[in-house]
């Protein structure tokens, strides 16, 4: 069958078999039905502008041909009109006439094929329109069917942690980074960036690490994971080298947590930079 042979479909199939089966849907089958459709049109469309241009082609070859015999008539004429010249002027003005008309159907000649250029161009740029729409809406189909294969918040989110829990360090990565593209405002948003800093902090990426945690702090300030997120920041930090910035950051997370774990967990790690818990006023 035709629609076998289409990649776009075989695509849409082969993450279908890969897909849970609630994630099958009547909506997907729509979608797969359109983009089908559009494909037709645009098959159907390319045939019929095929078919006028070469219409149009054939005009044009015509035209040059006459254009072509009428430009040797003239010149022929001319050159008669020139040998004839000593005759009478009866004849010479005879001649005149017929030179005349045979300008005159020139010019009417490439007139008519100035517009048949005209035409053409104007067709190829329709063409051209015609199908930049069409892969617009195409594209437009597959995001919409890349959508619709994106596993329901909770699922993803259970996946990518359970992943995180076992080890699966490149899985997880990839899930957590679908979970905050896909939903980036749910209260498990904040989860997953912060799953996404402690990756990279474990892998010694510090700098982007830092952004990560920076991430949840911002957009998830009274978040489960804004505690943590701000200690791990004060220790990538260090880690990284800014010593005085992970001291400011972790005495921060002692004044604002200060019955937590992690206002614990800062405090000791402050010991053992050999620094108070708290600046002092004269160092403030």
């Amino acid at each position: 069958m035709k629609i076998l042979r289409n990649p776009l479909f075989v695509i849409v199939l082969a993450g279908l078999m890969g897909t849970p089966a609630w994630a099958v849907n009547r909506e997907l089958v729509e979608l797969q039905t359109q983009v089908q459709q559009i494909q037709d049109q645009m098959n159907a469309l390319k045939q019929s502008l095929d078919e006028r241009m070469g219409v149009i082609k054939n005009l044009m070859d015509q035209n040059t041909d006459s254009i072509n015999k009428v430009t040797v008539a003239i010149t022929n004429m001319q050159v008669a009109l020139q040998k004839q010249q000593s005759d009478t002027n009866n004849h010479v003005d005879q001649l005149s006439g017929q030179l005349q008309t045979l300008n005159d159907s020139l010019d009417e000649l490439k007139a008519r094929l100035g517009k048949v250029t005209n035409q053409l161009e104007a067709m190829q740029q329709a063409q051209q329109s015609l199908a930049a729409q069409a892969s617009q809406q195409a594209q437009a189909q597959q995001q919409q069917q890349a959508q619709l294969a994106v596993p329901p918040p909770d699922v993803l989110y259970n996946n990518a942690l359970r992943d995180y829990n076992g080890g699966n360090v490149d899985l997880a990565k990839q899930e957590f980074s679908d979970y905050v593209k896909n939903y980036p405002n749910t209260d498990l948003a904040g989860n997953a960036y912060f799953y996404l800093a402690e990756l990279a902090f474990k892998s010694g990426d510090y700098p982007n690490a830092i952004k990560g945690y920076d991430q949840v702090l911002q957009s998830f300030p009274d978040g489960s994971k804004a505690a943590s997120a701000e200690l791990k920041k004060g220790l990538a930090q260090i880690e990284s080298g800014q010593k005085d910035a992970g001291i400011s950051t972790l005495r921060h997370v002692v004044q604002r947590y200060p019955r937590t774990n992690e206002a614990m967990q800062a405090k000791d790690r402050l010991r053992k930079l050999g620094v108070a818990t708290a600046a002092s006023r004269r160092a403030e």
